[in-house]
């Protein structure tokens, strides 16, 4: 039998409806002011078709040039303010629910861990995204 990857959740609970937080997920104009672990990494540019079967890429860097890399994949599955299911370049999974209660919207990601770093540190990375994600979306 397979061994099956790690699966990894992250969470946060933003103050704005799920037609907002869906928008702000989703269009490249807010993701590259969101998409970001640490404030000394950044996302220059974001490509999104958030449909099934559309693709996805961004780049990530780090400001001071150092370091960066391309993040992308495809739509295997969108259910708008609902539902966004994705496999990634390299094969893994990332499963993405949003539940709109009245001004507050809830979304929970859970991805395949990948194998090179621990899964705490990838927890966090992911998780610093998200928390970042609620402080602009609600600043918006």
């Amino acid at each position: 039998m397979e061994n099956q990857p790690t699966k990894i959740t992250v969470s946060t609970t933003v103050n704005v409806p799920v037609e907002k937080a869906w928008h702000i997920w989703g269009s490249p104009e807010h993701i590259t002011q969101w998409n970001s672990a640490s404030p000394d990494w950044h996302t220059p540019r974001a490509e999104n078709d958030l449909r099934t079967g559309g693709k996805f890429s961004s780049r990530m860097e780090a400001k001071d040039g150092s370091f960066g890399f391309d993040f992308g994949g495809v739509y295997d599955e969108v259910i708008d303010h609902q539902l966004i299911r994705y496999t990634m370049g390299d094969g893994r999974q990332v499963h993405v629910q949003f539940a709109g209660n009245g001004n507050q919207t809830t979304i929970t990601e859970t991805f395949d861990a990948e194998s090179q770093n621990p899964v705490e540190m990838q927890r966090g990375g992911w998780q610093a995204i998200m928390d970042n994600y609620k402080k602009y979306a609600e600043a918006q």
